[in-house]
């Protein structure tokens, strides 16, 4: 198995986000490569909590320009944890 922290790259922090937080879901990005129930493990290893939900989506780079050199962002997932009721909210979030 994958070390969880190979999974897990970082939380995503926005206004959306923090609004989600009140309905006890949480948003990172992930591993292109990790599946629902190795995000599942992963996060209920790193912060000993208990996960019921997990939704992911891909999301495609962005074309970028850097003067007269164009490219693109790099793709990424993000992957939307819901909490069950009776576990606590995740303190990273809490700061």
């Amino acid at each position: 198995m994958k070390d969880p922290r190979d999974i897990i790259r970082r939380p995503v922090v926005t206004e959306k986000t923090t609004d989600m937080m009140e309905e006890n879901k949480y948003v990172f990005e992930v591993d292109l490569k990790a599946n629902k129930s190795e995000i599942k493990k992963a996060i209920e290893k790193i912060f000993d909590v208990k996960v019921s939900q997990v939704n992911t989506m891909r999301v495609k780079g962005k074309p970028k320009r850097f003067g007269r050199y164009s490219g693109y962002r790099s793709d990424r997932k993000k992957a939307i944890v819901k909490l069950t009721d009776d576990s606590k909210s995740i303190e990273l979030f809490e700061a």
